[in-house]
């Protein structure tokens, strides 16, 4: 089955994680987040990930990534680890990139 594109947007739970730091658990969880991401960038799974750079409520992550359906695609989301753990919250979409440009990241 072909893989589809899909997208979630995640934000922390606590509203005071950006602006004042992370405790030290949510930064634990936060780097297995990472790890988890960069496992499924290596797997071809993520196409991109990132976070907006404000430290304010609105400031928040998203995650473009390939799934052959709606259920593999939640999984997905519920399986990282920082969802897991409720350090974030966020909500999966299906999602269509309609231009990429050649480099991404220079």
């Amino acid at each position: 089955m072909e893989k589809k594109e899909w997208l979630y947007r995640i934000q922390p739970t606590r509203p005071g994680m950006l602006s004042e730091g992370p405790t030290e658990e949510e930064g634990r969880i936060v780097g297995e987040h990472f790890l988890y991401l960069k496992k499924l960038t290596a797997k071809g799974v993520v196409l991109l990930a990132g976070r907006t750079l404000n430290i304010d409520p609105s400031s928040f992550g998203i995650v473009i990534y390939l799934a052959e359906n709606e259920k593999e695609a939640k999984r997905i989301f519920e399986e990282d680890p920082a969802v897991r753990a409720g350090v974030f919250k966020g909500e999966v979409y299906p999602y269509k990139i309609a231009l990429a440009g050649k480099s991404l990241l220079q």
